[in-house]
């Protein structure tokens, strides 16, 4: 049995955050239901290209939605605004990442659905959050970044500013939502009192900053970007270019640097005070690069891999096609089939956990409403009711 078999949660979600997050419990076994807005073509990211799937569809949409049903409604319209609160009497969770003026103003909070659920968990997903000064302005994941300071690190150390290039913090603020949301269920279940969970873009990019932040706040040291993708501390962990290709090494003890130089025959360089500790090492960073080029000029990327591999920890830089070349991903299952109605063979990644040793199966996310009428049947809406929602243009 799936983990969360028999949870039911509501979201309105756009783009990242709140569908990563949600696609996450879906792929556990709960039953996600999207209520999507018919006036305005639902999720915004089913049109989003260039590579679309239909007039409501797209590869980027199903990449965060495998899994998940969707029904249309308006929630702004009487009818709609009834449905779905008939909709969260029977549901677990309401999961939102709209701007954080909208869970009052649309009556997606605690207080505005407890009168009809009092177990029910809302998570909001915001930019900013919902309590202060800049609850109603809009962001996204790069403006986190930058403000942040994440993009003050990332990057080579004479280059502009440089984001993370891929949506990292929409993504890990989608789990964190996810992990929160779970808690506050488990409590609810034992309790029968719900709950409103907070959390925003802001804050988790700002949480990113880890280990750095406590140096920072506790001795003032300010980390500053480093060449080569190089750790501020550890050393040598960064990139290192082979005679036909670029590794990353990461020798975060003095085992695993002991290691590499066995490798290289060059056991001087452990013995080298410069180089014998970790503490020499990070003061003669440079020294130490200079000779380790050297010896990764000698031997191309495969060459070292099969000296290095399984002694330190070590991989080869790859761009994306190399990255899905690689069989080691076809041996662990992280590619997977999702058959959909405009491409049969459509390939997605697969889940990154296994239960009881099996990766979740995944589904195609409904095409726009094609849920509506089931999900609204099961929950008690006779054929004239549901015929007056559409004839409003409510669902």
């Amino acid at each position: 049995m799936s983990p969360l078999a028999g949870l039911r949660v509501l979201t309105l979600e756009q783009f990242g955050a709140g569908p990563y997050g949600s696609m996450a419990l879906a792929d556990l076994g709960a039953e996600v239901i999207k209520i999507e807005s018919p006036a305005a073509g639902g999720d915004a990211s089913r049109h989003v290209g260039p590579h679309m799937l239909g007039p409501d569809d797209s590869q980027y949409f199903q990449t965060f939605n495998l899994n998940k049903k969707s029904v249309t409604l308006d929630l702004k319209t009487p009818l709609g605004g009834d449905a779905f609160r008939r909709l969260v009497a029977t549901a677990d969770a309401v999961v939102n990442n709209l701007r954080g003026d909208q869970p009052d103003k649309l009556g997606l909070t605690y207080d505005a659905l407890k009168a009809v659920n009092p177990r029910i968990v809302c998570l909001h997903i915001s930019a900013y959050g919902r309590d202060n000064e800049r609850r109603g302005w809009p962001g996204y994941d790069y403006l986190m970044q930058a403000e942040a300071g994440i993009m003050s690190v990332t990057g080579e150390p004479d280059g502009a500013p440089t984001r993370l290039g891929l949506s990292m913090i929409d993504f890990m603020t989608g789990i964190t939502g996810a992990v929160g949301l779970l808690a506050a269920i488990l409590r609810a279940r034992t309790s029968g009192i719900g709950a409103d969970v907070d959390t925003c873009l802001f804050d988790v990019a700002l949480h990113q900053l880890s280990y750095p932040a406590t140096w920072y706040l506790n001795e003032g040291d300010v980390p500053a970007r480093m060449a080569r993708s190089a750790h501020l501390s550890a050393v040598p962990v960064q990139t290192f270019e082979t005679a036909d290709g670029w590794l990353f090494i990461m020798c975060m003890t003095d085992k695993f640097f002991n290691a590499l130089v066995g490798a290289m025959n060059r056991p001087d360089l452990a013995s080298d005070p410069r180089f014998s500790t970790m503490k020499a090492r990070r003061a003669n960073r440079g020294f130490l690069t200079q000779e380790l080029d050297a010896e990764f000029a000698k031997a191309g990327t495969q060459v070292w891999l099969s000296r290095l591999n399984g002694l330190l920890p070590v991989a080869p830089v790859f761009d994306i096609p190399q990255a899905f070349a690689n069989p080691f991903v076809e041996r662990i299952g992280m590619v997977t089939r999702v058959p959909h109605p405009q491409r049969p063979d459509l390939r997605c990644l697969a889940s990154p956990l296994r239960i009881d040793g099996e990766r979740p199966q995944a589904s195609a996310c409904s095409a726009l409403g094609a849920d509506t009428e089931s999900v609204l049947r099961e929950i008690g809406l006779g054929a004239d009711e549901i015929a007056a929602l559409r004839a409003g243009a409510a669902a």
